[in-house]
């Protein structure tokens, strides 16, 4: 009898784990940038197509990662997670120009907004924010701003309209 025990105490440990369908990255937490998963054409604020990005969720939903193919031929790609350790979301942006950014924040209903570590650049101190924004139309608003020490904004580096890609 007591080998039995022995045995159903050394075994139920594994049966649970092998069993376990839970998805770590499943939470509500992991979902509030889901507005921006899709494969979007990208458009100024004048109409015109400026790119293209496909947004995509991988490993489960622990990944989303961006995909840009701008009309002139620049491109990047960013991965993007949600750390619950610090109730965070953050990115990492690297482009074919060598830009790279990393970002850090929090989202709120429909809305993203991340921004950078102080910078130093040859024009003094500065941070990038930038905020996606879900709209009515479903489309997202992507807004990157740059702002000194203070929080003014110095200039608008890229404002973006998504739309999903139409099939036709």
């Amino acid at each position: 009898m007591k080998q039995k025990i022995l045995y159903l105490l050394v075994l139920i440990p594994f049966l649970g784990f092998s069993q376990n369908t839970d998805c770590a990255c499943c939470t509500p937490q992991h979902a509030q940038f889901d507005f921006w998963v899709g494969d979007w054409e990208v458009f100024n604020e004048n109409g015109d197509r400026i790119g293209e990005n496909l947004v995509e969720k991988l490993e489960d939903n622990c990944i989303l990662n961006e995909n840009w193919k701008g009309a002139k031929g620049s491109t990047g790609k960013s991965y993007n997670y949600y750390d619950p350790s610090d109730d965070t979301w953050n990115q990492l942006w690297i482009s074919n120009s060598g830009t790279i950014l990393k970002l850090k924040g929090t989202a709120s209903k429909d809305k993203m907004t991340l921004k950078s570590e102080l910078i130093k650049g040859k024009n003094g101190e500065f941070y990038n924010q930038i905020t996606w924004i879900k709209n009515e139309d479903d489309s997202v608003t992507q807004l990157w701003e740059v702002y000194d020490p203070q929080g003014n904004l110095l200039n608008e580096a890229f404002k973006g309209i998504y739309r999903i890609k139409r099939s036709d």
